[in-house]
């Protein structure tokens, strides 16, 4: 990607340093394709004593892919995603039973100098998304609005900035309507395989601060190592290991050094593709 990308790029790295991943469920995943093409998903999430299941069928026809995903809650989601209609331009249609009302249609552009995507719910009254960005690869600058055209009144609007360079990504992100500022930070430390990150999120309307600072150093090409820590005191860490190829596990803890007598929490996740 040569341009600015789309509005949730901006600040995306350094997100998914510190949060992706990172988890205190025990989840399974398994993949397998039939003769035909078709992917087919099952996935098992222990939480507490509580097991969810989903199960995805994807297929892929030139530029064309329809996902359905099925869930233990007897919900079902369907998307229809058609790829370079022109040079750029990538539709979405997604709808989902029993919640008809979910049901929305996104257009999304990206160019060398802009990344823009428009969204309409397919309701009477539906809700209309826009977000925009401008700019390079380089320098950005981007926001992200919606209107509820039943009351007429814009439910979001947020707007950022992302500076980028070889080794490192800054950004600042006034959410929430305005009440919330967050500044994220993603640095490769000496073109090295190690990175650091951290986001600051300061609230106005609270007048308080939430710090997350992170790590992460590559072991060799198929192992993976995490931490963090927060300003509430929880510690985080993490081990990830891609034992044949797309195949991975991963081991994730998380204590409270605030509350050392309680039971830390360790999630497993392990996913299997052929």
């Amino acid at each position: 990607m040569v341009g600015p990308g789309l509005y949730p790029e901006i600040g995306k790295k350094a997100r998914d340093l510190l949060y992706r991943d990172y988890q205190t469920d025990h989840k399974f995943t398994l993949t397998t394709y039939t003769s035909n093409g078709v992917a087919i998903t099952a996935t098992s999430t222990k939480k507490a004593d509580l097991i969810f299941g989903e199960i995805q069928s994807q297929i892929k026809n030139k530029n064309i892919t329809v996902d359905v995903k099925a869930n233990s809650d007897s919900n079902v989601v369907t998307t229809v995603t058609v790829d370079e209609l022109t040079p750029g331009l990538k539709s979405i249609l997604s709808f989902a039973v029993p919640d008809q009302r979910s049901g929305k249609f996104e257009l999304q552009y990206l160019h060398d100098y802009a990344g823009v995507s428009a969204s309409i719910g397919l309701t009477a009254n539906p809700v209309v998304n826009l977000s925009s960005v401008f700019g390079t690869k380089a320098l950005a600058v981007g926001a992200d609005v919606s209107l509820d055209t039943a009351t007429g009144n814009l439910t979001k609007y947020n707007a950022g900035l992302s500076f980028t360079n070889d080794d490192l990504i800054a950004s600042l992100n006034l959410n929430n309507k305005g009440d919330s500022l967050t500044a994220s930070y993603y640095h490769i430390v000496n073109h090295s395989a190690t990175a650091v990150g951290a986001e600051l999120t300061h609230s106005f309307s609270s007048n308080e601060n939430s710090l997350t600072f992170g790590t992460q150093h590559t072991l060799d090409p198929l192992t993976v190592v995490k931490a963090r820590f927060n300003n509430s005191g929880k510690a985080s860490a993490l081990l990830q290991h891609e034992w044949r190829p797309k195949s991975l596990w991963t081991i994730s803890a998380e204590v409270d050094t605030k509350a050392i007598e309680k039971s830390s929490k360790v999630g497993i996740a392990v996913a299997l593709k052929p």
